[in-house]
């Protein structure tokens, strides 16, 4: 059974101008899914974010969120969102106890309810014995994690978060995505990243956004493929032939050089050429020390959709027109 849909996105489009920063965006997000948002400077991921916030209005479209119009209920749809922009919205002159409590009343909550959401926000984002220090004096790391817990004192059904890791150091990388995780158990995550390394480790679905308009909505699952039937392998020679005689072999699409010796060789599709690409290495004497399933698959979509072909990609068609330049000059 489904889960609930508690983000629903419906053909979004919005101008600055003459300028189109969104266009006819739609997409979906489920109870207890983390959706990566991923796409180039510009491309319009914190505008569609906005949108999504109610910080924004669109020209065209709808947002719901719990089920909430956006527009026609605003109170009620921003009551189920926190939102963490990359520049976390911080009082520096204040206590983190402090600021929470502001925050938790500008929610609406009061009381004992104020002081436990308060409370439960801390314990999760590690800062119980932090309420009483002032945010100026906070690491960065630790005014992230005020930042999250303001997005989520009041325990909304939506968190969306924009590059909630930006500069902090590996140990903090690390709780930051464990709380994360522990979020969207409960919750729909929205994380807005560059680190493409992030999105894989942690999302189950991304969606890839370019000049505005929506090119990879798909499931990190079925993105990264089958690896014991890889679409591609990358390997290491010790004794690399021409290019020409990988692109020889059955089966193999194209060949990239990521370094002198490592390449990414990708195969024509339903085709595992790896067996033939072995044989061929221990034949020809070309030193084969590597062997992998490719793992970059994120980032080679990400790059095909936002920036075209890979320049650095080499395949048969390519060395058919430069031996006929060639032979022509």
């Amino acid at each position: 059974m489904e889960s609930e849909i508690l983000i629903e996105a419906s053909e979004l489009s919005r101008s600055y101008g003459q300028q189109r920063a969104v266009e006819n965006v739609s997409f979906n997000v489920h109870r207890g899914e983390i959706l990566g948002f991923l796409g180039p400077n510009g491309a319009g991921k914190s505008t569609t974010m906005q949108i999504i916030s109610g910080i924004v209005a669109a020209n065209h479209g709808s947002v719901s969120i719990a089920g909430h119009d956006i527009n026609d209920t605003p109170k009620k749809a921003k009551q189920h969102i926190g939102f963490l922009p990359e520049q976390p919205p911080l009082y520096l002159d204040l206590t983190v106890d402090e600021y929470l409590h502001f925050a938790a009343k500008l929610r609406g909550l009061r009381g004992s309810e104020l002081s436990e959401a308060v409370t439960i926000s801390k314990q999760r984002c590690g800062l119980e014995q932090s309420g009483s220090r002032l945010i100026n004096n906070l690491s960065k790391g630790y005014k992230q994690r005020v930042g999250i817990a303001q997005a989520i004192v009041h325990s909304p059904s939506v968190i969306i978060l924009d590059e909630p890791t930006s500069g902090l150091d590996p140990i903090q990388i690390r709780e930051i995505r464990d709380l994360m995780r522990e979020l969207s158990e409960d919750h729909s995550v929205i994380l807005s990243t560059h680190i493409l390394s992030e999105v894989q480790s942690l999302c189950s679905r991304v969606l890839i956004i370019n000049q505005g308009n929506i090119v990879l909505d798909q499931s990190i699952q079925n993105l990264q493929g089958d690896q014991n039937n890889p679409d591609s392998i990358i390997i290491g020679l010790h004794n690399p032939p021409l290019p020409e005689e990988l692109l020889g072999l059955d089966g193999v699409m194209s060949v990239e050089n990521i370094s002198e010796n490592t390449f990414r060789v990708n195969f024509e599709e339903g085709i595992d050429a790896t067996q033939s690409i072995i044989k061929k290495a221990v034949k020809q004497d070309w030193g084969l020390y590597k062997l992998n399933p490719d793992d970059n698959s994120l980032e080679l979509t990400f790059m095909r959709l936002t920036q075209g072909d890979d320049p650095s990609q080499m395949t048969a068609a390519n060395l058919e027109q430069d031996n006929e330049d060639t032979h022509n000059e």
